[in-house]
């Protein structure tokens, strides 16, 4: 059974072998749906296994064997520092009457491995990790710009010896829609042979050369945080031995860190965060894609101070972090927002049929080419903090919804801007409010 996290757009598996043992595939370090999901059915976790050191998160394979004794299994070539099963191109592994192989599949990553089910010697599935994706394949730029082609040739090859497998192979991939590692909007977490030979545009085309050019033509820019997460993996994430904790701490303590190098990480939603924050704080509103733009905006070494309403839940902040590897939160503001007695920062928010300025449109290159305002501006989110000039003669920020923008406007408010607006909504909004088209391409 998939396991999926939505805002980082990936699955986990969870395999009963059928004698009270399971199988967990590709489990992140946030392991409260997997656990629950083997509670429910009585599971003890027997083994972990890794498709690759470069998914979108941290392993939970040494949480796993550490606290549930489960065996690791990985790529031999991926030169873990810690006690594994390294396997390597056809070795098998006996789960107890179900056969697991190991398949190279290079290209996503050097180190990548498939895995196929057996039952006897008929395939059952075959676990693709960022090898065959639904309707697509993992994007081969994460290894650097020297090797983006040569694994693009690697990845052609490994998705020709996948679908090889008979027709009726069930896919069990695990970046799928939402995940920065190229997967294609949808809503099918997983697929079969059949149907990705049927209907993947990347399985018809003619040669290594061409394919190469029509995935790296898909592919878009991708978080800050995927620069270290490899290495990490490969070393083995800390272990937890306690759930982890949100201190409360005064407006005072708070003050004192900012000045000595601290950031305050506001995860109110954005009316509430416009009607007053911490001058210099970022805005991240809490939601399925918290991890992702903490991990791209943040540096992973600066202390992390939290601003969160009552009802929001200190777990849904701090996992996604950890999942990430962001270690450093020291606490919150006890008491939220209203506990602050210091100085506050607002910023407006404008609805669609009130722009009174110029906009500048901070979501992704494939969402803006798709349609945006007439005379907006564009600079992806991501690339806001080492480029605040290229929002010069803007006023009014704008994304799919607000929450980005709010991000984008505390983040420039920080470089010293002031009087912004955030949209309220998106593109489609401005269109029903104003009755004019928006506008596709660049």
């Amino acid at each position: 059974m998939p396991l999926i996290d939505e805002g980082l757009g990936n699955s986990a598996y969870l395999l009963d072998v059928g004698d009270g043992r399971a199988l967990a595939v590709d489990a992140p370090r946030d392991l409260r749906a997997l656990r629950a999901a083997a509670e429910r059915r009585g599971l003890t976790i027997a083994w972990a296994a890794d498709t690759h050191l470069h998914a979108d998160f941290l392993s939970g394979a040494v949480q796993l064997a550490t606290t549930d004794g489960a065996q690791i299994l990985a790529s031999a070539a991926g030169a873990r520092a810690f006690d594994h099963r390294g396997l390597g191109d056809g070795d098998e592994i006996d789960l107890g009457g179900l056969t697991l192989r190991a398949l190279a599949t290079p290209g996503h990553t050097d180190e990548h491995l498939s895995f196929l089910l057996l039952d006897g010697t008929a395939p059952v599935g075959v676990f693709t990790g960022g090898s065959l994706i639904v309707g697509s394949a993992a994007r081969t730029d994460l290894l650097g710009d020297d090797r983006t082609v040569e694994l693009a040739h690697a990845q052609y090859a490994s998705l020709r010896r996948l679908t090889a497998l008979p027709d009726h192979t069930r896919v069990w991939p695990t970046h799928g829609a939402g995940s920065f590692c190229s997967a294609p909007p949808g809503l099918a977490r997983t697929s079969t042979i059949g149907t990705e030979k049927a209907g993947n545009p990347l399985l018809s085309v003619p040669d290594a050369d061409t394919f190469a050019k029509q995935l790296l033509a898909s592919l878009g820019s991708y978080p800050a945080y995927f620069r270290w997460l490899a290495e990490i993996n490969r070393q083995g994430p800390a272990v937890l031995g306690t759930p982890p904790r949100l201190p409360g701490l005064t407006a005072g303590q708070i003050q004192r860190m900012l000045t000595d190098g601290a950031i305050v990480v506001d995860v109110r939603p954005v009316a509430d965060v416009g009607a007053g924050h911490i001058p210099g704080a970022v805005a991240i509103p809490l939601r399925a894609q918290f991890a992702t733009w903490l991990g791209w905006l943040v540096d992973r070494d600066t202390p992390v101070v939290i601003v969160r309403n009552a009802d929001q839940d200190p777990a849904d902040i701090l996992w996604p972090a950890l999942n990430i590897g962001v270690e450093h939160i020291a606490g919150e503001l006890a008491g939220g927002m209203a506990a602050w007695n210091g100085p506050v920062t607002t910023t407006r928010l404008v609805p669609p049929d009130r722009i009174d300025g110029p906009v500048l449109d901070i979501r992704q290159d494939n969402e803006y080419t798709a349609g945006h305002l007439p005379a907006a501006t564009h600079i992806e989110l991501g690339n806001l903090p080492t480029d605040p000039a290229a929002a010069a003669g803007t006023s009014i920020l704008m994304c799919g919804h607000g929450e980005r923008a709010m991000t984008a406007a505390t983040l420039l408010e920080r470089a010293g801007r002031q009087d912004l607006g955030v949209l309220v909504g998106g593109p489609a909004d401005w269109a029903a409010a104003t009755g004019n088209p928006l506008r596709e391409g660049q």
